[in-house]
């Protein structure tokens, strides 16, 4: 029997995620939850860039959870107001609905989260026998499945490497731009994602989940960031003006350190315009890629990039993947038992009941 699902936004994950569950053979679209008036009532296949589906997009999220739905793919915006956004995961995960959700970092590892955090999310799982699973491309299957299973392929390993390379002048997303990352902001300011408390809570995860994914647990990690501004204003379509000597590019390393030793190391190399910061590493091609390499006999470098027609900007494929990701997982998390859980706690996950599927062609 399939599992319901409900996909909640319709933004640059919850978009794919759509058309994902839609050609998923276990799983059947059960209702879209919008918070734009302007979409309430249009066909959710329309709003994901697909054919009508024959689901009109809803704005009473209360009544939906109501609608007896398995899952819900929580995509709506959660790292800009997320004390909202944790009140309305908790009212899902309170009616029985399993959840699989990007941008809940605090989250990603229940064993990284702080209690009083984890506390209510945890006992809303207990309380109604659902599931959560944070994850996403990065933090997701980039920097914690794939290190895991690249390192099988190699020997004599000093180091495993996850990397992000990206020109933050194609993401569409100008508030992030802007106001989060800081970019075109005066170089005395600190932008909130290069705190160590923002890196350590984002990204500390993933290594931790790659440590005991091999065996081999993550006992201490260090920060460092370094910055550069630009040495040249420029002008970003969409964006505007990024003045000269305003931050322009930033770098920073989160490393993972068992029996003393950086064993595990992730890297954000991000610009906003390519000729800052030229000495730091670029990507073998395009604007953007992940990337994982393994220092070790032989030394193994993948790089990931994504492409979805549909979806557009240079992370449209990244976005893409996350949702790909996430519901390819709703069967897995659904089986699960109660609570917050990990990729370590799920079966393998794959794209078998996507394979053949065609639907979007």
């Amino acid at each position: 029997m399939q599992k319901k699902v409900i996909v909640w936004g319709t933004g640059n994950v919850g978009r794919p995620a759509i058309r994902a569950v839609l050609s998923h053979e276990q799983l059947s679209l059960e209702a879209v939850i919008v918070s734009n008036p302007d979409k309430v009532g249009q066909d959710a296949g329309q709003l994901a860039g697909t054919a009508d589906c024959g689901i009109a997009a809803v704005s009473d999220w209360q009544s939906a959870l109501q609608s007896g739905a398995d899952a819900l793919v929580y995509s709506a915006t959660a790292d800009t107001r997320m004390e909202e956004a944790i009140g309305e995961l908790i009212a899902c995960l309170e009616a029985g609905i399993n959840v699989v959700a990007p941008g809940f970092y605090l989250y990603l590892d229940p064993q990284s989260s702080p209690e009083e955090a984890l506390a209510p999310v945890k006992a809303a799982c207990e309380r109604s026998g659902a599931s959560l699973f944070v994850s996403g491309i990065d933090p997701g299957w980039v920097m914690d499945m794939l290190p895991a299973v690249l390192s099988g392929a190699s020997a004599n390993i000093s180091e495993i490497r996850t990397r992000e390379i990206f020109n933050y002048a194609l993401y569409d997303q100008h508030h992030v731009v802007r106001e989060v990352i800081c970019f075109g902001k005066s170089m005395d300011e600190l932008p909130m994602m290069l705190h160590d408390f923002a890196i350590d809570m984002v990204w500390s995860p993933m290594v931790k989940l790659v440590g005991r994914a091999l065996g081999k647990p993550v006992e201490r990690c260090e920060i460092s960031v370094e910055r550069r501004p630009l040495e040249k204003t420029v002008e970003v379509p969409g964006m505007g003006t990024f003045e000269e000597g305003t931050q322009g590019a930033f770098r920073f390393e989160l490393r993972g350190y068992h029996a003393d030793q950086p064993l595990y190391v992730l890297e954000h190399i991000t610009r906003i315009d390519n000729d800052c910061a030229p000495d730091w590493p670029y990507p073998p091609e395009g604007a953007g890629c992940h990337q994982v390499i393994i220092s070790g006999s032989p030394r193994l470098e993948v790089t990931v990039h994504g492409h979805d027609p549909v979806e557009p900007g240079l992370a449209g494929g990244g976005n893409s993947s996350a949702a790909a990701w996430l519901v390819n997982a709703i069967p897995a998390v659904c089986a699960a038992a109660p609570g917050v859980v990990t990729v370590l706690d799920l079966p393998r996950i794959t794209g078998a009941a996507q394979l053949g599927s065609n639907v979007h062609e």
